[in-house]
């Protein structure tokens, strides 16, 4: 990763693509990282419609390895390891003994004693420490991320525009599953992921060759609409598909079950960090829940902004909210009181001092056409 001017930001090796592409440029999580380029709408509805190009180099990359590799991955993430195989990727977390999340991951198995973890920019400094106190004798847990970069394209051209520059059929490659492939001249894993709500692929390849992929897929995807998109578009993205972003509606005071990420937790693959208290919680029963809602007065929701359940007064508070593009609303998340979490639940949402009325709606806001 390139060294800033200023000592308190990093780059990814594709800074200068983004200043030359006049990305307006922003700090997040300790990066600086384009926000947008033509605009959140059009970026926004590119990746919708056609196609967007995403930056995430900044993300954590954790190689564990070794002959008990499985055991600790096994042990420090809540999702079953035991059920990948050669190529296979699983959405899981990294909980705290009180079940509450250090952080949200993938986990890729490359082989039965090797597998990427890839975790949030901001939180890599931690996970990494966080791993390696688990590490034991038959295992190496390294941080990787300086080696890695990582491009997303997503939308329903994505394969389409990728394609000719992978030998791999990616019509092959299903849903959080991935291929290692010569990426003009880099070896790079593909994965068929995204944190967008549509069909895509992340390429993972060496830092220095992040440029060049990313310039011939804006050249070869340009004339079919597709438009390098900033983190702005990649938040109402994944808002809109109800994609959880660990600092907003996940974070060290909530457990999968109050997430509503129950799925990722697998109580019957036997011990992991953090089973004891979520099996407890799970006993003892809920006080809250994450519910996705509509704003039906004027304003927007935004994180961290107070509300109470219409009628009863009972609290809750704002993760995400905003005005998304294709589902042409404010909408939003919020922790409320578990009877709350029921559709149609009448809320009041504290705008700038004002109560504004929401309402509780199923989730995910958006799903993708059915091919």
């Amino acid at each position: 990763m390139n060294a800033p001017d200023s000592p308190s930001l990093l780059r990814t090796p594709l800074f200068d693509c983004h200043k030359a592409l006049h990305g307006k440029l922003v700090p997040f999580g300790g990066w600086e990282m384009p926000v947008q380029y033509s605009g959140l709408v059009e970026e926004h509805a590119a990746v919708r419609t056609k196609a967007g190009l995403f930056d995430v180099s900044h993300m954590g990359e954790i190689r564990v390895r070794g002959p008990k590799a499985f055991e600790v991955v096994q042990k420090i993430t809540c999702n079953d390891v035991a059920a990948l195989v050669d190529g296979r990727i699983q959405y899981s977390a990294f909980l705290t003994e009180k079940g509450t999340f250090v952080d949200d991951l993938l986990t890729y198995r490359v082989a039965e004693d090797d597998y990427l973890l890839v975790v949030n920019a901001s939180n890599t400094p931690k996970d990494v420490a966080w791993a390696k106190s688990f590490a034991v004798d038959g295992v190496t847990i390294e941080d990787e991320s300086p080696a890695w970069s990582q491009i997303a394209i997503q939308g329903p051209l994505a394969q389409e525009i990728l394609q000719p520059f992978v030998p791999a059929d990616l019509g092959k490659v299903a849903y959080y599953w991935f291929t290692w492939a010569d990426v003009l001249g880099a070896r790079c894993i593909v994965s068929r992921t995204g944190y967008t709500g549509e069909d895509g692929f992340e390429v993972y390849g060496p830092a220095e060759a992040a440029p060049k992929i990313w310039n011939a897929l804006l050249e070869a995807g340009g004339p079919k609409g597709l438009l390098p998109a900033g983190l702005g578009a990649r938040d109402t993205l994944r808002l809109e598909a109800k994609l959880a972003l660990y600092g907003n509606d996940i974070d060290d005071t909530v457990t999968p079950w109050e997430a509503d990420l129950g799925w990722i937790v697998k109580m019957k693959k036997g011990d992991f960090v953090g089973r004891e208290a979520l099996a407890k919680q799970k006993e003892a029963g809920l006080t809250k829940k994450l519910a996705g809602f509509y704003v039906e007065g004027r304003g927007i929701a935004r994180h961290g902004y107070p509300l109470k359940v219409d009628g009863s007064g009972e609290p809750g508070v704002v993760t995400s909210g905003t005005q998304t593009p294709t589902v042409g609303k404010a909408l939003g998340l919020a922790y409320v009181p578990l009877a709350a979490t029921a559709v149609g639940t009448r809320l009041l949402v504290d705008v700038r001092g004002k109560d504004v009325p929401a309402v509780v709606v199923p989730t995910p806001f958006y799903k993708r056409p059915a091919a």
